[in-house]
């Protein structure tokens, strides 16, 4: 197994870890005040770009039976 030849001084360590760091979650809001990711459909309406993609009544549907069953 291989070891370091050389010790990692801190600043090197922090010059590493500079890309680690978290980005800012982008949230929007749809006009009833829904928080929204973008690029994706809306969890309580099911609509994307002004049109509805997501069926949000059949799925709340499927997921009662599914919690129901288990």
């Amino acid at each position: 197994m291989g070891l370091p030849s050389k010790k990692r001084t801190k600043r090197s360590q922090r010059e590493r870890r500079a890309h680690h760091g978290l980005a800012k979650v982008h949230v929007t809001y749809d006009a009833d005040g829904n928080p929204q990711l973008p690029h994706r459909a809306n969890k309580t309406t099911g609509k994307y770009k002004g049109r509805t993609v997501v069926n949000t009544t059949k799925r709340k549907a499927r997921s009662a039976r599914a919690r129901k069953t288990a």
